[in-house]
């Protein structure tokens, strides 16, 4: 999945946040509320931001509330680009899917995600101060 994630000229992290702003509802639409959806800090978030801006993906909206946050939107140049998704194709199997199929593979992703989480969790642990 990650590595179809390179197409286009967009890497898979510009592609998240590409889908995440034609999708998320106006109030949410900035780099702070990306960064929250995916459970990133801001800096990394910010740059990929930046790098959408710059190629015409992305722009900050027309009205923005009062506050520190800007509020973007996907451009006309987004939209075409979000056509040729590279992820579409999986999106249109999982919908040719019985609800029966949906349910199996739902059980075995949260199976495979737990799993995951063991390995490499959200969450940083608690590190012991090293000696000095």
């Amino acid at each position: 999945m990650h590595s179809i994630g390179y197409a286009a000229e967009l890497y898979p992290a510009q592609w998240t946040a590409l889908r995440y702003f034609a999708k998320a509802p106006d109030g949410m639409r900035t780099a702070s509320e990306l960064a929250r959806f995916q459970g990133f800090a801001n800096g990394p978030v910010s740059r990929t931001v930046r790098t959408l801006v710059q190629k015409g993906l992305i722009r900050k909206s027309d009205h923005q509330p009062v506050g520190r946050a800007e509020h973007l939107e996907v451009t006309p140049a987004g939209y075409e680009i979000l056509e040729r998704d590279p992820t579409k194709g999986i999106a249109e199997s999982l919908d040719a899917l019985s609800a029966g199929e949906r349910e199996i593979l739902a059980q075995a992703l949260e199976t495979v995600i737990r799993a995951a989480a063991t390995v490499w969790p959200r969450e940083a642990k608690t590190r012991e101060p090293s000696a000095a």
